[in-house]
């Protein structure tokens, strides 16, 4: 063997071994060498076959065994191609005709907002791959029979035949920051989940679409910097609290006339269309509607050939109602299966066709977290709940009668599924908080078949360090509210010793922090700190998750309030424990965390004597209309509501240590919240830290960017929770 590269292969031996071998943990580690990063099973699709599945790995699509995890054949990769062909030079995703002999390729990606971004793509096809379009697309999506692509192309609809080639184009008045069809908006992409704005009809013969007119939206511009004599800018609509939002309309298109339907509902300004979605041949385009305040929502069944409308349900909120995808309509054309907070938790209902109630299949004091979907064939619902605790999440089968309830999940703590198209098997994703995740392969009955991964590597590393699992707790406040915590000590920890305590929060409405999962990579910064001496606690406020309407909805039109109250108390809490110094208490949070940790630092000055803020919103008659109405309405309608919550109103109270962290390129939450907070130090004369991150979005990542972030933020913990006192765990 070459001298050099045996000498190399020591080399990473070594480096290997010491990652296993070592007991303190490093931010080179999490943030640079990314050490402690979890794998996922990428692309993981279950085959129509039932008893295979196909995922993505070395830029290949590949074919396995449920069974026994065998490999069973490459079904694209780039080596296949003849010499010469126009190919991608690499794979990001793929997905396949409904018979799964095409194979859509996407390659080469490029962002555009959080979730939407364009890509090339091409088509596997017997054994050959040809480009669909000559230029970067969005939302590529077979019909039914496959032998059709629908996509988004400069903000105009387009269908390719691929029989012979032919692109139809079904849009036209498409322009960048006045219409958009096929494509969500801003707003929508980020408070209603979804980009691709169209869906073929069940039999290939329609496809339904919306039409964003934007035109009226105000423009938000951001700086981009490149090195060049002038920067970039960007700019895009962002409608704001109380501001215009894209006027939105449902189109329907008929494959075969090649004629374009308007549904015949309401196009106004001061409506929302979060869900379109086919109910099948019988009944057409279902189309979810909903008032600006989001509290009244309805189900409108629309023909596709003329666009009549008729309501099928309609539901109402005295708070809010949130937008889920948890409707299926029955393939026997008779009922349909919803879920609904009405009766103060989320359950499951079953109604006919003229939006009669049939059915409560799922009951009792607890909430349905997710919907997996309905088993036809055998006449069960799978669901994902809270019924053994907010903190912790199981998988059950239960019949459409509301009978039978079955546990499918063996292992406490955070359980969620993946089924397959004929339920006969489904992959489980399990994780506690000291647990990493795995993937296991189990048949209807809940037997095991195998584990596809397991992260046994960074178990290993979990367990070898010289760290205290995280302790999940309930605390009780001051004010007698019950609260999901959980706690990391010190390696060392010595009870007759004082440690200073440091926070972590998120604490929006239906977000949960403090619950038996694993916590990615912040929970090796956190074990980080703990072996320098920090304790670490998580409390989940007020308006968190998991534990019903009322404790959710509790934060409406005062968001801030309640959260900071039992932010302060939790605070209070721990400061009265022997082994914690009330006196070094910092919180940190990223973006409504930030917001969060802004305000427990302002309100709660003579509690915390440091707050670490990045991306905050610190006034929310800066942020997009959907989020802050939905739980705060308008400033004009809750003006005292914005201003006691706004943390910069409050810049005067500051009193500790604030470090302030904005990316540049946030098209989420814009550096003008960090801005204006800045002006409101300054002209309050408070001293505080701040980073800035240029071309960084709403994530700030890339390259070392999250390593010199957090190399930041412990120097400033370091400095003014541990310098100031001498020895971070003191003697008392």
């Amino acid at each position: 063997m070459n001298n050099k590269i045996l000498l190399c292969l020591l080399i990473l031996g070594a480096s290997v071994h010491a990652v296993f071998a070592q007991k303190n943990i490093s931010l080179e580690d999490i943030w640079l060498n990314y050490s402690y990063y979890s794998r996922s099973v990428p692309g993981f699709n279950f085959m129509n076959d039932g008893e295979s599945y196909s995922r993505l790995q070395l830029n290949k699509v590949q074919k396995y065994s449920i069974k026994d995890g065998q490999f069973i054949e490459d079904l694209f990769a780039l080596e296949m191609l003849a010499e010469g062909v126009v190919a991608p030079t690499s794979i990001s995703g793929y997905s396949f005709s409904a018979d799964e002999q095409k194979i859509l390729v996407e390659s080469n990606p490029e962002s555009i907002y959080r979730y939407s971004y364009k890509a090339d793509y091409f088509v596997w096809s017997n054994g050959a791959l040809e480009p669909l379009f000559d230029g970067k697309v969005m939302h590529a999506s077979f019909d039914p029979s496959g032998s059709k692509v629908a996509f988004v192309y400069d903000n105009n609809l387009y269908i390719k035949n691929l029989e012979n080639g032919v692109v139809d184009q079904v849009t036209t008045d498409g322009k960048f920051n006045e219409v958009i069809n096929g494509s969500a908006d801003w707003v929508y992409e980020e408070e209603f989940g979804f980009t691709k704005a169209f869906q073929w009809s069940t039999d290939g013969k329609y496809v339904a679409y919306y039409r964003f007119d934007e035109r009226a939206v105000k423009e938000f511009t951001m700086t981009i910097y490149k090195n060049e004599m002038y920067p970039e800018y960007q700019t895009f609509k962002y409608p704001k609290v109380g501001e215009q939002n894209a006027t939105v309309s449902v189109f329907v298109y008929n494959v075969d006339s090649k004629g374009n339907v308007q549904a015949d509902l309401a196009v106004d300004p001061e409506l929302y269309t979060p869900r379109i979605k086919w109910a099948g041949p019988e009944h057409g385009l279902c189309v979810t509607m909903m008032n600006r305040h989001q509290n009244e929502l309805s189900l409108n069944l629309v023909n596709p050939e003329t666009g009549a409308s008729k309501v099928l349900l309609e539901e109402s909120n005295k708070y809010y109602i949130d937008v889920t995808d948890n409707l299926t309509f029955l393939k026997d054309g008779k009922s349909f299966v919803w879920t609904s907070e009405m009766n103060g938790y989320n359950h499951v209902y079953q109604y006919d066709m003229s939006g009669k109630l049939m059915n409560q299949i799922t009951k009792g004091p607890w909430e349905v977290t997710s919907f997996y979907g309905v088993d036809e064939d055998n006449g069960s619902i799978y669901f994902q709940s809270t019924e053994e605790g907010s903190t912790e999440r199981y998988v059950y089968e239960i019949g459409l009668n509301g009978k039978g309830r079955r546990k499918m999940t063996p292992s406490k703590g955070w359980n969620n599924a993946q089924f397959s198209s004929t339920y006969d098997y489904y992959v489980l994703n399990h994780s506690a908080i000291d647990e990493v995740p795995s993937f296991t392969v189990f048949n209807r009955k809940g037997k095991e078949i195998r584990v596809i991964e397991d992260n046994k590597r960074l178990q290993k590393i979990h367990d070898d360090m010289d760290i205290n699992s995280a302790e999940l707790m309930s605390i009780t406040t001051e004010e007698g509210v019950d609260l999901n915590a959980y706690v990391i000590k010190p390696a060392n920890f010595d009870p007759n010793k004082e440690y200073p305590l440091f926070m972590y929060l998120y604490g929006g409405p239906g977000s949960q922090q403090a619950v038996n999962s694993w916590r990615g990579m912040n929970y090796w910064w956190f074990q980080m700190l703990a072996q320098q001496g920090y304790v670490i606690a998580c409390v989940d406020n007020r308006g968190t998750g998991g534990k019903g309407e009322e404790f959710k909805k509790m934060t409406y039109q005062q968001l801030g309030h309640y959260e900071t109250i039992d932010q302060i108390n939790a605070a209070k809490y721990f400061g009265k424990l022997d082994y914690i110094d009330s006196n070094r208490i910092g919180i940190f949070g990223w973006s409504y965390g930030g917001y969060m940790s802004s305000l427990c630092l302002l309100k709660g000055n003579d509690v915390f004597k440091a707050a670490i803020a990045v991306a905050p919103v610190t006034n929310w008659k800066w942020y997009d209309s959907i989020y802050t109405e939905r739980y705060m309405r308008t400033y004009a309608e809750n003006e005292s509501g914005f201003k006691d919550n706004s943390p910069v109103n409050f810049a005067d109270q500051l009193v500790g240590n604030y470090l302030l962290v904005h990316g540049l390129a946030d098209d989420n939450v814009h550096y003008q919240h960090t801005a204006e907070m800045t002006r409101a130090l300054v002209n309050a004369n408070k001293q505080f830290d701040t980073y800035v991150y240029p071309n960084k979005n709403h994530g700030i990542y890339g390259g070392p960017t999250r390593y010199h972030l957090f190399l930041k933020m412990t120097n400033f913990l370091d400095q003014k929770l541990k310098n100031d006192f001498g020895q971070v765990g003191s003697a008392r």
